[in-house]
């Protein structure tokens, strides 16, 4: 580019809008550029399949490249997705914090998803999913809605991959995994 053109400089000079991500504090306290940035660092996408009644972590989830989101279409209608192959899930964003110098479960907050990979399509909510995604970075948890087999795979997964966070967890997520009452909305 010629930056010696003046229409060429005027095109240089131009910001984009674009939203960006980050993996550590750009900012270390300072509060200027790069403040308001969302850190992903401790936030991990934990998909249930609902009938498998598995859990698994796919970080590709983070920015809707997971396996199970790849080559599908997501659409707002759930009805119009062809229900033969048809797989419902949940996509759980799990967010990690430190009290008392300990790890723990601080925000779970769960989204529902269905995809039909032989008909390239899939239903999911995007509002809900980065609205969700916002509340487990906050520490909320949104859980009711789930099943009570998903809610207990839910469980299951986290106090097995580490029962020292699950049990530094606070008692109203235990609380959460086992009652369909909604909790901290």
């Amino acid at each position: 580019m010629d930056l010696l053109n003046n229409d060429n400089l005027k095109k240089a000079k131009k910001k984009s809008s674009s939203f960006t991500i980050l993996s550590n504090d750009s900012t270390d306290g300072h509060g200027g550029y790069g403040a308001g940035v969302i850190n992903l660092d401790n936030v991990t996408p934990l998909f249930i399949d609902i009938e498998e009644k598995e859990a698994f972590v796919d970080m590709g989830a983070l920015h809707a490249r997971s396996a199970v989101e790849k080559r599908v279409k997501f659409i707002a209608d759930e009805e119009a997705v062809p229900k033969e192959g048809l797989k419902r899930y949940w996509l759980v964003w799990v967010t990690i914090d430190t009290k008392d110098k300990k790890p723990y479960y601080s925000g779970v907050a769960a989204c529902y998803m269905t995809v039909n990979k032989q008909a390239k399509r899939g239903y999911k909510s995007m509002p809900e999913h980065v609205n969700h995604m916002d509340k487990s970075l906050k520490g909320k948890l949104v859980v009711s809605q789930m099943d009570d087999s998903s809610r207990q795979v839910l469980k299951a997964f986290l106090k097995n991959h580490n029962e020292e966070m699950w049990n530094h967890s606070s008692q109203e997520l235990h609380d959460a995994l086992e009652s369909s009452e909604n909790v901290n909305n």
